[in-house]
């Protein structure tokens, strides 16, 4: 119940529907990014120790990449993008570093970075422009073990790994994460984040890449060295996870996940909202391609109103989503997600009324 129908401000408006408090409005979620349509609506900014995490030549650390390139991240491995993933970074293909999981102490070395850094300065620099009264700070914490292994190591060599040599890749994990965790206390300590965010894709559209035995053996606990610390400290955890991975929620739960993104439709989003009711919150449900003839406002409108009334009744999600269009057509590509954002909007705000 709100005192005085007062309205509350996004940050509160977001952090309440993983503790089952209803919103006035459905909120819309964006990565940790500000909305470019209606941004006073932003439940979250990002804000972390950006550098340590990823190294100063990753693209679109600043601004989203908008040409090809080619850059190496903090454990060696090569990456290139393309037009094809909108100037998403990738692994290089056929360009795997490490070719025998024996080998990867003679080839993984410890990032050279200078972590000897100013926290305070960082901090305070990263957060200068959010307003923590009305906008939640999100903080990340690491780089997926998973993804790191597969970026290594390439999907064959590195699931064949996990099955034949699942020692040995948890040595080479618990090597990576010994770089992690203290950055993950020290970004506690001087950014003191409403979240703490974390992701690892860890499913195709169709399946999990390995069975919850494995997730609980190789990476349950390399995720618990980082999110532990939050987790004493009740810090609500947002864990992004791509593809059919509803065998590992409770599991992610355990681990202190009360946020989950970009939550996508082949899973049971209903039926996992009314078992964690007021514990874990959805943000997604939208995944949105249109048909060959292209989209109407009409339509993506009508799509999004859609999605909002089999997820967002009795609380508990954010809308999270969009077009990723293709390089050939940006301007389109605006225009769609400037449709959805405002329907988000339009639609959410009365939702709950």
């Amino acid at each position: 119940m709100q005192l005085n129908n007062k309205m509350r401000t996004p940050k509160e408006n977001y952090l309440g529907i993983a503790k089952g408090i209803i919103p006035d409005y459905v909120p819309h979620y964006t990565m940790g990014m500000p909305l470019r349509v209606h941004p006073e609506r932003t439940p979250t900014n990002s804000a972390g120790p950006t550098q340590l995490m990823f190294g100063a030549n990753r693209p679109g650390l600043g601004a989203p990449a908008t040409e090809v390139s080619e850059y190496t991240n903090i454990w060696g491995v090569p990456y290139v993008t393309t037009e094809s993933t909108g100037f998403a970074g990738l692994p290089k293909p056929d360009t795997f570093i490490v070719d025998d999981i024996y080998n990867w102490e003679k080839i993984v070395k410890k990032p050279d970075i200078d972590t000897n850094v100013d926290w305070e300065a960082m901090a305070n620099e990263a957060m200068a422009n959010i307003n923590r009264e009305t906008t939640a700070v999100t903080s990340g914490f690491s780089c997926g073990t998973f993804t790191t292994l597969i970026g290594l190591m390439g999907f064959t060599e590195g699931l064949c790994a996990l099955l034949e040599e699942p020692e040995k890749v948890i040595e080479l994990l618990n090597f990576i994460t010994d770089y992690y965790e203290p950055i993950a206390v020290k970004t506690l300590e001087y950014f003191k984040p409403d979240i703490v965010s974390i992701g690892d894709d860890t499913a195709s559209k169709y399946a999990p890449f390995f069975s919850p035995e494995v997730y609980r053996q190789v990476f349950k606990p390399q995720y618990n060295r980082v999110l532990r610390y939050a987790k004493e400290r009740d810090i609500p955890v947002q864990f992004h996870n791509c593809g059919k991975c509803e065998q590992f929620v409770d599991d992610m739960v355990d681990l202190g996940v009360r946020f989950w993104d970009p939550a996508q439709t082949e899973n049971d989003l209903v039926g996992i909202m009314e078992k964690y009711n007021g514990t874990l919150a959805v943000c997604g449900g939208f995944d949105y391609v249109p048909d060959v003839n292209g989209a109407t406002e009409e339509a993506v409108r009508a799509y999004i109103r859609e999605t909002l009334d089999k997820y967002a009744p009795g609380g508990g999600y954010a809308f999270t989503g969009g077009y990723v269009g293709t390089s050939e057509s940006p301007e389109f590509t605006t225009q769609v997600n400037t449709w959805i954002a405002d329907e988000v909007y339009n639609y959410g705000s009365e939702f709950y009324k």
